[in-house]
């Protein structure tokens, strides 16, 4: 039996199967037309500096000239838009200056010839784009914003250009950001515990000083810390403690301190006779003897720590200074993150992370003793410099540049 086929519908399956064939360098028209539609919403903000190339691929079609578009694209997606090169030197010149400011950079390898192979696969652009994406709810949100503010003159150039350069920042982010994790804005003095899109909890902080500035970068937390004691660092011990203790020698008692070869309560004791304080007042270096304020309810690191081991020793915790989070600008720190709520962080993390009960994690925090409670399950914390940051609500809340970050980082573009 045979079928007729009319010959329009014929003549029109043709044409689709020869325009959906794959040119000479693998795209196929459905791709063509995929990527030019993105390119002009710039759907996910990362023409950027390519814009002279975008324009010559939207007037001539080529595709050689749009797979090198493709990569540039990825590239930016992947790597963000801030001319990196310019901030790492002006990082380095912070640094001689004695400003303590780091800021690290989660940067993805993108290989050319696999996004290639996978146009000739027949993959569609947003599937070859999806593991470059940011995985911070704020990306997206941020690019809505900012499309959506383009237009609107009440908004001004530099509104505008706070707004993309925070969305680079977050192409900068670590990319396994984790459905559970810690999320401390600095210039926000905030912090949540998030849990995918959803804050389950959050609380307001204090940061570093602006010339011993919270570093910017993440890692897991691995363990709370109830009832810590307190090592004081080296650098805090030259230029505070010391001083303190050669004016008045009754210091260290009177704040519950003491002095050992290491950073263990149960090492060797020194005593004040044994050591030539004034050697090491000032400066930069290491101290050999450690001051050591033991565990109490007046501990300056409060009764709770939260630990995600880094290079820049730097953590969350409680502390004694309940009275400075009514100041609106928070910056008083040495670096670490001081926590307002730190009980119900405790509590809440306790609860989903470890195998503690709420019942024994306030037993053992009662007890003043020192506790070491390791997490079960994998907990991200950043530390991210967002001054654009949209809420649930949708709302953009814009924050102060404490830190000169949104000076320091230049666009590679406008």
């Amino acid at each position: 039996m045979k079928i007729r086929v009319p010959a329009a519908l014929l003549m029109a399956l043709v044409i689709s199967g020869c325009a959906n064939t794959p040119d000479e360098e693998g795209w196929r028209s459905s791709q063509k037309k995929e990527f030019l539609e993105m390119l002009k919403e710039d759907r996910y903000a990362s023409v950027c500096e390519q814009q002279p190339l975008y324009e010559k691929v939207k007037q001539t079609e080529n595709s050689r000239l749009m797979s090198k578009l493709l990569v540039e694209y990825t590239e930016n997606l992947a790597n963000g838009c801030i001319d990196l090169q310019k901030f790492r030197e002006v990082q380095a010149a912070k640094k001689k200056r004695k400003i303590e400011s780091h800021y690290d950079l989660y940067l993805q390898k993108v290989d050319s010839t696999r996004i290639l192979a996978q146009i000739k696969a027949g993959q569609t652009v947003e599937n070859i784009l999806k593991p470059y994406l940011p995985a911070t709810e704020q990306f997206p949100k941020l690019v809505k914003t900012y499309h959506a503010l383009q237009d609107n003159e009440s908004v001004t150039p530099e509104q505008l250009r706070i707004l993309r350069l925070n969305i680079e920042r977050t192409k900068i982010m670590r990319s396994d950001l984790g459905e559970d994790y810690a999320l401390v804005n600095i210039p926000e003095f905030m912090v949540r515990i998030k849990k995918g899109e959803q804050t389950a909890l959050k609380s307001a902080v204090i940061v570093g000083q602006k010339d011993l500035q919270t570093p910017v970068f993440a890692e897991p937390m691995q363990y709370i810390t109830l009832n810590p004691q307190w090592g004081v660092p080296d650098s805090i011990a030259r230029n505070e403690i010391i001083p303190k203790v050669l004016k008045d020698p009754a210091y260290l008692a009177r704040n519950n301190m003491v002095i050992r070869r290491d950073y263990n309560l149960d090492s060797q004791n020194v005593s004040l006779s044994d050591v030539n304080l004034a050697a090491y007042r000032g400066g930069r270096g290491a101290v050999p003897f450690k001051f050591i304020e033991r565990p109490s309810e007046r501990n300056v690191l409060g009764r709770i720590k939260f630990i995600f081991p880094n290079s820049h020793a730097v953590y969350m915790h409680d502390t004694q200074g309940k009275s400075l989070f009514k100041r609106e600008v928070r910056t008083f720190s040495h670096g670490c993150v001081r926590v307002e709520k730190p009980n119900e962080m405790l509590i809440y993390i306790a609860s989903n992370f470890t195998a503690e009960t709420p019942e024994s994690i306030m037993e053992k925090y009662e007890s003043l003793k020192t506790h070491h409670i390791p997490l079960k399950k994998r907990m991200m914390v950043h530390t991210a410099y967002l001054t654009s940051y949209v809420d649930s609500n949708g709302t953009v809340l814009m924050f102060n540049d404490i830190y000169g970050f949104d000076r320091d980082q230049v666009l590679n573009f406008q």
